[in-house]
């Protein structure tokens, strides 16, 4: 099959916007999910959740940061040309169900994914309030999407620069505490999703423990290789056991994610994928001179 870029997009600093044409993924994908994705046969594979789906074009949108080599190949690449592969839906879809009020929290480039569960907690009949959060205005996105599906929204930046001046976490905790003093106004809170970096899920989920009554749901992006189970690349410990989060996952009760591990395992390879992609611009910068 042809995985065609149809659309791209920078939506944030260094975050781009990738529209693709995979017509059988976009039939079987739902909130919650991921894909693999190569540029080139070469390529390395690369984990990407999905941002949303549209099944009557028969396309995915995905959401990639240009940080490592294998990201940057993806985000050179224009708009009619063909991803080498494209492989998905995969992971367990996202636990959607009537629960009252959802708070789903993005945080940087886990603010795309969230996209695809607001319509779905809504679907499943939720009142959904959303947060997003990131270091400076020039990192947030999908700003006008996510205040048109919400029936609540919330902007934060560490510093000011748009929205509310702090982390999305304080905003979650003002709403918490409004419902523990009986001042929230709506359906109770029974779930907070939250998508970002590992150590926004830790404290979010740190903070929890103040709310007992209280789900918190994270999804955990970790190494993957083939994303079926088989390689055991992206394990992570839940409730002391071990677990797959291609298969088992993405998604896991944050109260029972060991969240050390998580971002110890992260850490492994950080010197290579630098060497990797330093390596990577040099070479592309040595390809544009000849070319000028």
């Amino acid at each position: 099959m042809s995985f065609k870029i149809l659309e791209k997009e920078e939506m944030a600093a260094g975050v781009w916007k990738m529209v693709i044409d995979a017509s059988d993924v976009a039939k079987a994908a739902k909130a919650g999910q991921f894909v693999i994705v190569r540029a080139y046969d070469d390529s390395e594979r690369i984990p990407l959740t999905i941002a949303d789906i549209d099944r009557e074009k028969g396309t995915i949108m995905m959401s990639v940061q240009a940080l490592g080599k294998g990201t940057k190949q993806i985000t050179k690449m224009e708009v009619g040309e063909s991803l080498a592969d494209f492989v998905g839906p995969l992971g367990t879809p996202a636990d959607v169900k009537k629960i009252g009020t959802v708070i789903l929290v993005g945080g940087g480039v886990g603010i795309a994914p969230i996209y695809p569960q607001i319509q779905a907690y809504k679907d499943a009949g939720n009142r959904v309030v959303t947060v997003i959060g990131a270091r400076n205005e020039s990192l947030l996105m999908m700003e006008k999407e996510f205040e048109a599906a919400s029936d609540e929204h919330y902007v934060t930046t560490d510093d000011g620069s748009k929205g509310r001046h702090g982390f999305v976490t304080e905003v979650v905790k003002e709403l918490l505490d409004k419902q523990n003093a009986g001042e929230y106004e709506g359906e109770r809170i029974g779930r907070v999703v939250v998508i970002g970096p590992p150590i926004l899920m830790k404290v979010a989920t740190d903070m929890m423990k103040d709310y007992p009554d209280v789900e918190i749901i994270v999804s955990i992006n970790a190494m993957m290789v083939d994303g079926t189970g088989m390689c055991g690349g992206c394990r992570v410990v839940v409730d002391g056991e071990v677990k797959f989060a291609c298969v088992d996952g993405p998604e896991f009760d944050g109260r029972l994610v060991d969240f050390d591990t998580v971002m110890n395992r992260l850490m492994i390879y950080r010197k290579d994928e630098a060497d990797a992609s330093q390596k990577y611009d040099e070479e592309c910068a040595g390809i544009c001179a000849q070319l000028d």
